[in-house]
């Protein structure tokens, strides 16, 4: 084996994996684990270029919705996740909500994590009517605790967030907080190995 060659573990099937196998798995984790902030940062990059019709990028979309989040004097938490809402959609465009929410799910509150999994619902209350859609679509989450907030985010943020000329704090602003907030998962599996 080459000497600079990663250590890999040797099983062709999990079920033949043995715990020097799984030392190999878990000391490549950490690493791997640790740069997941620079993923995110590179994916929110893919969003720059693409406009899909609005009045600004979807970067700027992002950006703008965590400016108006921070502006209004949201905690910390709250501002990445209103940075992160729409970063599934370059991935999944049926279903953008859902992959943010995944992807924000180990690290956020409760709250937030519903809020970013159900805000494409709430947001259709602008815009589904247009599309021969049910407006009130989010009117089945009315009894919900976390209806209001989420209406909420969309009403004063999400859907606030297309001004060409509005104040846009850039990527770079919000680095730091994004790399704290994916510093350390509250809820996972994985959790031994996440310390």
């Amino acid at each position: 084996m080459n000497e600079t060659a990663e250590a890999r573990a040797t099983f062709r099937h999990m079920k033949d994996g043995t715990e020097q196998d799984w030392k190999i798995i878990g000391e490549a984790f950490g690493p791997f684990a640790k740069a997941l902030p620079d993923r995110v940062l590179d994916h929110l990059r893919l969003l720059e270029g693409d406009c899909g019709g609005f009045p600004v990028t979807r970067l700027e979309h992002s950006l703008q919705t965590a400016t108006l989040a921070e502006k209004d004097g949201r905690d910390e938490e709250y501002v990445v996740c209103a940075l992160l809402h729409d970063i599934g959609d370059t991935l999944g465009p049926y279903n953008h909500a859902d992959i943010a929410a995944a992807l924000v799910e180990p690290f956020a509150s409760e709250e937030n994590h519903w809020m970013v999994k159900h805000h494409a619902i709430f947001q259709g209350y602008y815009f589904f009517h247009h599309l021969g859609l049910d407006r009130n679509l989010r009117e089945r989450f009315r009894d919900h605790p976390l209806y209001g907030r989420t209406a909420e985010f969309c009403a004063k943020y999400d859907g606030a967030a297309f001004d060409p000329d509005a104040e846009t704090r850039p990527l770079e602003y919000f680095e730091p907080a994004l790399r704290r907030f994916f510093a350390s998962p509250r809820k996972t599996i994985y959790s031994n190995l996440s310390e």
